[in-house]
């Protein structure tokens, strides 16, 4: 059975391993996928993800990150731009999570970036999730 929206499926799981104190989560892997996770470890909101070769489907593992006294480093993580009504933005418009405090992640033509490094290149793109 296909899948209609793999991103939010995606953080759909790493919210739920959160609520559960999970350590690890595993999902179906996609290109997408995986650089939503590089732009959450150069943020360091996860401590790190490994590309499982596997049949039918490779497999995408994140290990989530918590603080010295088990407390979330991923507070909120939401889902922007949906199937049914993308969100793109320009250079003058990418959004500040937070006032800084949190991230959104950007798909640009110069590949999956976070708000300030998609400010820092100068791009603009499609809005994919917030964290903080």
């Amino acid at each position: 059975m296909s899948m209609t929206d793999p991103i939010a499926d995606m953080l759909t799981r790493i919210r739920n391993a959160i609520a559960v104190r999970k350590q690890t989560v595993s999902m179906p892997c996609t290109k997408v996928k995986l650089g939503v996770a590089e732009v959450l470890k150069r943020e360091g909101y996860i401590r790190d993800f490994d590309f499982q070769e596997s049949q039918p489907q490779n497999t995408l593992v994140i290990a989530l990150k918590y603080g010295p006294e088990g407390e979330r480093v991923i507070e909120h993580i939401q889902r922007a731009s949906r199937p049914g009504r993308r969100l793109y933005v320009g250079v003058d418009e990418v959004p500040r999570v937070l006032n800084g405090l949190g991230i959104a992640v950007l798909t640009t033509n110069r590949g999956m970036l976070s708000d300030r490094e998609a400010r820092e290149q100068h791009v603009g793109g499609e809005v994919l999730c917030t964290v903080w």
